[in-house]
């Protein structure tokens, strides 16, 4: 698989990376098994960027895969392993504590520490702050970046699910660039191809990072639209156009929604979630799929449901 550059540091991505948050779900020896299985699979297919975090399966997700670090010979030195941290659960630590997000420097220093914990690695190569904290204090933020960064634990820093005007205010104050802004993007999600995510990245050399990058399995191979859902055509129209240009290339819709985001210039990377090793490498195929500029305005235009203006 192709690789980047994440942002302007030295971090080196494929241009999939690989999401653990449904292996967070295993619940028993053999959830678990499938679990490893589905790692293991997603390096074997070429993915060397495995995306986590700490509320995933309450930290079941980074202990899963770091089994599968230890298991799997030469794996730690050839991945790059991104975690997050930032979400409070209700009832954490005491019973009437809300579910919010916390960005105070003891909270980051103590989540790391246990993620290195779960994971069974010393240094996390990406670290991401997970939703926006409305209380956030970047300077502490930046404080507790800059600790871990000296104490070996981290080597680059990104955030999830942040605006451009949260992105800026963070930046503004950390000795070192963020590498990326992990969102919801996909053919259902456009709000960031208007709202200025995009456009920051690219003048920002911040790299985005696309989760649900297939509309949760709506604009992957075999998705359907509800009959009830009230923009039914349009996404019919969609899907369609998807299969149509799928069939003409040879691959997959869920390649061809994938290589539609891989194709623009601030350098996407979809998060490929599924758990399942035949969709895994369905999805990896996009890496060898370039669109045309006309397919890909083809394929906007149907995801908008009008004409470009």
């Amino acid at each position: 698989m192709k690789t980047q550059l994440l942002g302007s540091t030295p971090l080196v991505s494929t241009r999939l990376a690989y999401g653990c948050m449904r292996i967070g779900g295993a619940k028993g020896p053999d959830d678990a098994k499938r679990a490893r299985a589905a790692v293991a699979c997603a390096y074997e297919a070429g993915y060397r960027h495995f995306d986590n975090a700490d509320i995933y399966g309450g930290g079941v997700s980074e202990k899963i895969f770091g089994e599968v670090l230890r298991e799997v010979s030469g794996m730690r030195q050839e991945v790059l392993v991104a975690t997050k941290c930032g979400i409070r659960k209700k009832g954490d630590p005491d019973p009437d504590a809300p579910c919010r997000y916390d960005f105070s420097a003891a909270y980051i220093l103590a989540s790391c520490d246990a993620s290195l914990k779960r994971l069974a690695v010393e240094t996390i190569d990406l670290y991401y702050l997970h939703r926006p904290d409305f209380l956030m204090d970047p300077d502490e933020v930046a404080g507790a970046f800059d600790r871990l960064r000296l104490q070996g634990k981290v080597r680059e820093f990104g955030v999830s699910n942040f605006s451009p005007s949260q992105v800026a205010a963070l930046q503004s104050r950390l000795p070192m660039p963020l590498a990326a802004n992990q969102v919801e993007i996909h053919l259902g999600r456009l709000d960031p191809f208007h709202d200025g995510t995009l456009d920051q990245c690219i003048a920002e050399q911040m790299t985005p990072l696309a989760w649900a990058p297939v509309g949760r399995g709506l604009y992957a191979e075999g998705g359907t639209v509800k009959p009830d859902a009230p923009d039914r055509d349009r996404i019919g129209t969609l899907l369609a156009l998807l299969d149509e240009i799928a069939k003409a290339r040879r691959t997959t819709r869920t390649a061809v929604s994938l290589a539609w985001l891989l194709k623009h210039p601030s350098g996407i990377v979809p998060i490929v979630g599924s758990a399942n090793p035949d969709h895994i490498r369905e999805a990896a195929a996009a890496d060898d799929l370039d669109l045309s500029r006309e397919e890909w305005y083809r394929i906007m235009e149907a995801a908008r449901g009008r004409q470009l203006p």
